[in-house]
């Protein structure tokens, strides 16, 4: 039967752009914009948390949420990612990925809600409450990395393929700037409906008591997002490839892709010859065609997103530290949440954003391996550019120039390996380890994020201990940790060359299930 596989598997290979193309892309990359917009929000609403729950009376700067406290809310939804990642991408390949891809998408909504919920008034209560449900939003979050790159990678033509993946993942660009538009306008109305002094000049007045609904109603609307797109999930049929090569059932395999394609597949009734040699995942046949490969994905998204997410969760502190965002004691509460906001969007808009759409744009051209090479390469010099001349960026005059080298990095971040981690992985590996390989290799990655997201927090303080801010040890500063960013780079450059080149070939011929098809055709008659 490897011929009627081959035949159904070819039609998707070879396949138009369709309508259908666009519509996966619209339903897989509506998860991935509330992934983002639910995963940045955060940071977004954390220093309003502190004014909020940890004044200290006569303190010449605003409160800030203790160095523990912090980690856990910046920190706890990349910890259910993780566990996410791993069990809903073990659960795709063994149920398929249309019964779980709804699942993931109920968890977020009901947990993006219960997000701006709280049992009691407390600040132990609070964060107490906030932490448990965005660990539960990050395993949901965690559930849509494998299942989205798998399903649009086994929908797409092989011709375009990395640029639907990629078109998916660039809905991430989206959800940040949404998040940061929509933090503007909520804090705009408030600070409209309830002007407050600055900090300066009247320390517990700065913060009203409505500001409390700000950082609530912010987390909240993840769910709206998610809500709108569940019905289309659900009424997704399940992939050609996962029908045909791991549930062998191909007769079905092409009922569903003549329907979708809207053309005529023809197949013969038997089931796919169940006699070939199948191997485990990590047995040592699986370690020989794909350990280095699989070695190749983890430690490039890892490295990957100890930089990125630590650039990413910490922007404001940056932005602070040289001056871009007014001291915290010249703005009241609700002021601080508006120009957090406006820098994030501004980021998004001018560098996170064109670089997700120029790998949409370049991906199936000069292919994977070559944008995330140059990508780690180009964050490396513009890291080593910002830290070793750091004292000449923060005096006033030369602010906005490190504001655009800083931009840089996000857009060669984006048109570089934070988005062909996640399109490589999906690419790669056969269909029955495909989402299974792609949750380990995305866990990996959020390791990587908890490393810069919790690392980042005590090496970026002043080493100067009368610098550091309320509750952390003296760190190694800005520019230290920019060069210790600059390092994890160029690691990341060198294990990309563990990473095969996908462009323009089938995934049966990436994954080596080509191969296996023609050997079993040749010691098993077909008839």
């Amino acid at each position: 039967m490897a011929s009627d596989q081959l035949q159904v598997l070819n039609a998707l290979d070879v396949a138009k752009t369709q309508w259908y193309h666009f519509t996966a892309i619209i339903i897989a990359g509506m998860g991935f914009f509330t992934d983002a917009y639910d995963l940045f929000c955060i940071s977004l609403v954390t220093k309003l948390l502190g004014r909020i729950y940890y004044h200290v009376e006569g303190s010449p700067k605003p409160g800030t949420l203790p160095p523990n406290v912090a980690a856990a809310v910046n920190g706890v939804a990349f910890c259910g990612t993780i566990v996410g990642q791993l069990f809903f991408g073990w659960l795709g390949d063994k149920l398929g990925r249309k019964k779980v891809y709804g699942m993931t998408l109920m968890v977020m909504i009901i947990c993006s809600v219960a997000s701006g919920l709280s049992f009691g008034h407390k600040p132990k209560t609070v964060m107490s409450t906030l932490c448990f449900f965005r660990f539960w939003l990050g395993f949901g979050i965690g559930g849509d990395y494998p299942l989205s790159a798998t399903i649009m990678s086994e929908y797409a033509n092989k011709k375009t393929r990395g640029a639907f993946i990629a078109a998916v993942f660039a809905m991430q660009g989206f959800g940040i700037m949404t998040g940061g538009i929509f933090a503007i306008i909520i804090s705009s109305v408030f600070e409209a409906k309830f002007p407050a002094p600055a900090y300066a000049d009247d320390a517990l007045g700065s913060t009203v008591s409505q500001a409390d609904f700000v950082w609530r109603i912010i987390l909240m609307v993840g769910a709206i997002p998610a809500a709108m797109t569940y019905y289309s999930r659900s009424k997704m049929p399940e992939t050609a490839r996962y029908t045909a090569l791991v549930a062998k059932d191909v007769k079905q395999a092409a009922s569903d892709m003549s329907r979708v394609l809207q053309v005529e597949i023809e197949t013969e009734h038997e089931k796919v010859d169940e006699t070939s040699k199948e191997f485990s995942l990590f047995s040592k046949e699986f370690m020989k065609r794909h350990g280095l490969h699989l070695l190749g994905t983890t430690s490039t998204w890892f490295l990957l997103d100890i930089a990125f997410f630590s650039q990413n969760l910490f922007q404001k502190d940056i932005y602070s530290a040289i001056g871009w965002i007014p001291p915290a004691q010249t703005m009241n509460a609700i002021q601080e949440v508006f120009k957090i906001a406006c820098a994030q969007t501004i980021i998004a808009l001018c560098s996170a954003i064109p670089g997700y759409w120029f790998t949409v744009a370049f991906i199936d051209v000069i292919g994977r391996f070559t944008i995330q090479l140059m990508g780690f390469f180009f964050m490396m010099v513009f890291m080593f550019a910002l830290a070793i001349p750091y004292n000449h960026w923060t005096h006033k005059e030369n602010r906005i120039g490190f504001v655009i080298m800083y931009s840089l990095t996000f857009f060669f971040a984006n048109f570089g390996p934070n988005a062909t981690t996640f399109i490589v992985a999906a690419e790669i590996f056969p269909a029955r380890f495909r989402s299974t390989c792609h949750g380990i290799s995305a866990a990996s990655g959020k390791v990587g994020a908890i490393v810069g997201a919790f690392g980042f927090l005590y090496l970026s303080q002043s080493p100067d201990k009368d610098k550091t801010d309320a509750g952390y040890p003296p760190g190694i500063g800005v520019r230290n940790s920019l060069i210790v960013l600059g390092v994890v780079n160029f690691l990341g450059f060198l294990f990309t060359f563990l990473v095969p080149e996908a462009k323009g070939k089938s995934l049966e011929e990436m994954s080596g299930e080509n191969e296996d098809k023609d050997n079993n055709s040749r010691m098993v008659p077909i008839v």
